[in-house]
């Protein structure tokens, strides 16, 4: 697990307090899934914001897509892996 990854869990109890549901997937169970190929945030259901880094972790933009189909795609995608991951409450890093 990376160094941020470990600050992020460290600091998600303030999101949680906050009213924000949060889980967590480890990788390895992770094999099966269909998943788009960045990091990505979810707006209504119907626009993705595509957050684009580099190999190293670092971020290289943000791209917008409006795309029905890729909306549906992103939408399916999250909602296979929230019933997988483990609640902030129940893992550990």
């Amino acid at each position: 697990m990376s160094d941020y990854i470990r600050y992020e869990h460290a600091g998600t109890q303030i999101n949680i307090d906050a009213g924000e549901r949060v889980r967590w997937l480890p990788r390895d169970q992770a094999s099966s899934l269909a998943l788009p190929g960045n990091d990505l945030w979810i707006f209504d259901g119907r626009l993705v914001q595509f957050n684009i880094f580099d190999g190293l972790g670092q971020w290289i933009r943000t791209d917008f897509d409006d795309d029905p189909d890729v909306a549906k795609f992103c939408v399916s995608s999250f909602e296979s892996v929230w019933e997988r991951a483990v609640p902030h409450r129940d893992f550990t890093v």
